[in-house]
């Protein structure tokens, strides 16, 4: 038997095979980008996805998180659309100035984010808000309604009913921030906390990668990231006396809505996504086996409802 012979047939049977798959594959992340661009002195950071000229999508991501919250999405939604998914000053890959130097305000992160949009030249856009993406957008909803075609909201909130019974603690900081800031750290900033964010009540916890909440916890315990976060939270109060602003902009624009909820959130009750149908009652609102940042185990349900929506406007 010419034992040479046949293993170099069978080698180069292997390669034939090999490179046919390889012809075949075709990355989903191809077309994924990262860039830096000055706003008012601030390196902004974001990614962007698709074709320039395709329909965008401006994604706003929450709390701990940043941009990288919505990298599993980006490649289901890339060949169809615009994605840009930038990272808030104080987050992410963004420049995050003490508070002394920078006003940690959601009306300033808002201002920072409508300048991003300018700056790249994006005149109309769906937005999709999640957590404190929801604060963000919806000023910037109020601030240029002619460039919304639609929204998008994952588990954040513009509705009294939809803050929990952990909000009770995070009220006392609003009202007392010097005698209450470590009552705040154990409820919203420790690493239980952080975890308990993704996992929620969730049936399924072997589902969560412990890397997500590990990155954002070592995101939260950077030098100043802690005077960052209390301070910007500390101006949270002003998201929930803005709730009716916000609900009268629904009323009266009657914007094209997605609400996709997971449903194991422990911050934000499911009344907070019923609550939309009151202002927009053609919203389309959809629960998930999921927690507060539903990507963690409903990506492709959440892609499937996305691209459905978007393809509807």
């Amino acid at each position: 038997m010419n034992t040479p012979g046949v293993l170099a047939l069978s080698v180069a049977l292997a390669c034939m095979s090999s490179n046919g798959s390889t012809q075949d594959l075709t990355s989903t992340r191809r077309s994924i980008s990262y860039h830096t661009v000055e706003i008012d002195g601030l390196n902004i950071f974001y990614r962007e996805a698709g074709a320039a000229d395709a329909p965008t999508v401006f994604l706003l991501h929450g709390f701990p998180s940043s941009s990288r919250m919505w990298e599993p999405l980006l490649p289901l939604l890339a060949d169809k659309y615009h994605l840009i998914a930038p990272d808030y000053p104080g987050f992410g890959n963004s420049s995050a100035p003490s508070p002394s130097s920078f006003e940690y305000t959601f009306d300033n992160l808002a201002r920072v984010m409508g300048q991003l949009g300018t700056r790249l030249g994006i005149t109309n856009y769906v937005l999709f808000m999640q957590d404190y993406g929801g604060p963000v957008g919806f000023r910037m909803a109020v601030a240029h309604p002619e460039r919304v075609r639609g929204i998008i909201i994952q588990n954040a909130v513009a509705h009294e009913q939809g803050l929990s019974r952990l909000w009770e603690a995070r009220r006392k900081y609003w009202a007392d921030p010097v005698h209450e800031l470590e009552n705040l750290k154990a409820n919203f900033t420790s690493f239980a906390a952080t975890r308990q964010r993704h996992i929620g009540s969730s049936p399924h916890p072997d589902r969560y990668d412990p890397d997500t909440w590990t990155d954002e916890y070592a995101f939260l315990t950077r030098p100043g990231q802690a005077d960052i976060q209390t301070t910007l939270f500390l101006d949270y109060r002003t998201n929930v006396a803005s709730y009716p602003r916000w609900q009268k902009w629904l009323r009266e624009v009657q914007p094209p809505t997605l609400v996709v909820w997971g449903k194991y959130d422990l911050s934000f009750t499911v009344a907070g996504a019923t609550a939309y149908a009151g202002d927009v009652p053609q919203a389309e609102i959809h629960f998930l086996e999921a927690g507060h940042f539903a990507l963690d185990e409903a990506t492709d349900q959440i892609a499937s409802l996305v691209r459905n929506f978007l393809e509807r406007l």
